[in-house]
């Protein structure tokens, strides 16, 4: 809660926030508030809240209820147009630039200096880019095309151009994530001096070992509320104390499942390598296995997945089924192998909507019948199997499946893959944006699945659902297999320290 001494010096305070999505508190009774060139910093796991609170500051979303005071006026909520007015600018991880434009016309594209005639007068735009450049003594060239820009060059185009509107607060969402040592700090750098002109700063961050550098306070989330706001001028943050309040949750609330007994490897991947300069990737896959992946946005888990899978192309490594080396270059190769992926947006990359539960759940397998010839009738039947054993609700196996529950839905292309008679699935993120009936529902089929000799590779955020189903777990930090977590040693602190780089000290790892 925010207090009556500080609130002349905020610049922003949120009171008792809360959001809700179909299944999801994504925030849940959050008190914020930000004060006059600070850097208050924001950590919290996968799925805290964090992007959800920011988005309800930059007016993406409207909270259900609440309120939100800035610069002294209150608002139910706010709209894009309105949070830029007063002031408030966010830089994303993602790219928001155009590669084919200047520098200083991405610094100004849409507010172009022009002539009282309508002209673009080019120059002056060259140059008032240049005068906040030379302000923050950064080397970067306002006519280079951003296209030819290194990663750091583009971020800093990224924070000149929310500059040239001159905020008084601006928003950074891991803003290094992709950087090497040495251009962290110059990042780090220019964060510090932006904040002492007097423009506060929320800065959400996985590396610990930059909160700690800058932060002036840190707000802990955790499942959509606030744990706790740490304020220590002397920046001498516990950074162990910090993982153990991102996890905050009892053992006992989390889904319980039999041990079953694990086979021979049936997966193994050798010096898998997704870029020329990345580390080398080594791991297996046993029969009846859960492999539980864990890792934060931009650790390179997804990487993982997708190489394996054949949707990117890898530098390098060999993948061995059953001690036999296949050749996945495409998701045809890895279908034709035996693997199957439940994909994290199943809307677009998982299902056709318009499609029946029919033409959805046989679409990868026609080939089983014989002479290519589909008997519609036998197609039927073999669907209302699967709809029978997954507890699929429909009305009808030839309803579309966009009128389906996403708990339904997601059971619909796991049909797909059992119809196909895969061995091994991949599932990323299973349970996200569904409900906690089903939930416990995917679980059981998860479980179920392994018991019948099924391998399966399970890509999830939701720590409880790593911990209760996972017979192993990978940690993924900066594109490599940092650890491999064992029986016991499977923890939400153990999970968040080594994601987070956090030593057994307290410190961060470099």
């Amino acid at each position: 809660m925010v207090g009556p001494e500080n609130r002349k010096n905020n610049i922003i305070q949120a009171l008792h926030i809360y959001k809700t999505f179909p299944g999801v508190n994504a925030l849940s009774d959050v008190s914020f508030d930000l004060r006059q060139g600070e850097i208050h910093c924001i950590v919290g796991e996968n799925g805290a809240g964090k992007s959800t609170f920011i988005k309800i500051l930059t007016g993406s979303y409207r909270p259900d209820s609440g309120e939100l005071i800035v610069h002294g006026k209150s608002y139910k909520y706010l709209t894009p147009y309105l949070s830029q007015t007063l002031g408030i600018q966010v830089i994303y991880q993602e790219n928001i630039v155009v590669p084919q434009m200047t520098v200083a016309e991405n610094v100004f594209v849409g507010r172009e200096k022009a002539s009282r005639f309508g002209l673009i007068r080019y120059q002056d735009t060259v140059q008032a880019t240049q005068k906040i450049i030379d302000s923050l003594k950064i080397h970067l060239d306002p006519e280079a095309p951003v296209e030819k820009l290194s990663p750091t060059e583009q971020q800093f185009v990224k924070i000149v151009k929310s500059l040239a509107y001159e905020p008084r607060v601006l928003i950074l969402d891991e803003p290094t994530a992709m950087f090497n040592v040495n251009d962290v700090k110059v990042v780090l750098d220019l964060v510090k001096d932006i904040s002492q002109r007097g423009i506060s700063v929320i800065y959400i961050s996985h590396r610990l070992e930059e909160i700690s550098e800058v932060a002036d306070r840190i707000t802990v989330f955790k499942d959509g509320q606030i744990v706790i706001t740490h304020d220590n001028p002397d920046k001498n943050f516990d950074l162990n104390l910090l993982t153990r309040e991102m996890v905050g949750r009892s053992v006992e609330t989390f889904y319980k499942k039999d041990k079953n007994s694990i086979g021979d490897v049936v997966l193994e991947v050798k010096n898998l390598q997704l870029h020329r300069h990345s580390p080398t990737i080594d791991f297996n896959l046993r029969r009846s296995e859960i492999l539980g992946i864990a890792g934060l946005v931009g650790s390179g888990r997804t990487e993982l997945f997708r190489a394996l899978f054949g949707m990117d192309r890898k530098v390098g490594g060999e993948v061995f089924l059953r001690g036999k080396p296949v050749n996945i270059r495409s998701p045809q190769d890895s279908i034709q192998a035996g693997i199957g992926l439940i994909t994290e947006d199943r809307h677009k990359t998982g299902l056709a909507l318009n499609l029946s539960v029919i033409k959805n759940t046989t679409i990868a397998g026609l080939d089983q019948y014989p002479g290519g010839i589909l008997n519609l009738n036998k197609e039927k039947i073999d669907v209302e199997h699967f709809i029978l054993d997954l507890d699929i609700k429909t009305p009808s196996p030839h309803q579309e499946v966009r009128f389906l529950s996403g708990g339904n839905q997601q059971k619909v292309v796991l049909a797909r893959w059992l119809f196909k008679n895969v061995d091994i699935l991949i599932f990323d993120e299973p349970t996200i944006g569904i409900d906690v009936n089903s939930k416990n529902e995917i679980y059981k089929l998860i479980t179920e699945l392994a018991k019948e000799g099924k391998s399966i590779i399970m890509v999830s955020s939701e720590l409880p659902e790593l911990i209760a189903l996972s017979d192993r777990v990978l940690v993924v930090k900066n594109g490599r297999i940092i650890t491999e977590l064992n029986d016991q040693e499977i923890t939400e602190e153990n999970i968040i320290s080594y994601a987070f780089g956090v030593t057994e000290d307290g410190q961060a790892e470099k």
